[in-house]
């Protein structure tokens, strides 16, 4: 679950850069885009914010994946360890 989380930051990262990049262009490399570098400039800023949230998110389920496991793991532990000593 976390690796698509982690695949959507890295996508909107790239589009952010590529945004970035765009508001450094000159209006005449972009017949028909928006010349306005502003608006390049904020939708970069938007993208790496959402990509940042999505990395956020991917981090911290990977986290709760990982603990929710070794809690399992711990209980299972635990559970054989006490067939054992009764038998």
């Amino acid at each position: 679950m976390s690796r698509n989380f982690y695949i959507l930051a890295a996508t909107l990262a790239l589009f952010a850069l590529v945004s970035a990049g765009m508001s450094l262009a000159p209006s005449s490399f972009q017949p028909g885009l928006p010349a306005n570098a502003s608006l390049w400039r904020t939708v970069a800023l938007v993208m790496l914010l959402f990509a940042l949230g999505a990395a956020l998110i991917g981090v911290l389920s990977h986290l709760f994946e990982q603990v929710d496991r070794r809690s399992e793991e711990a209980r299972r532990a635990a559970r054989n360890k006490n067939r054992g000593e009764k038998n």
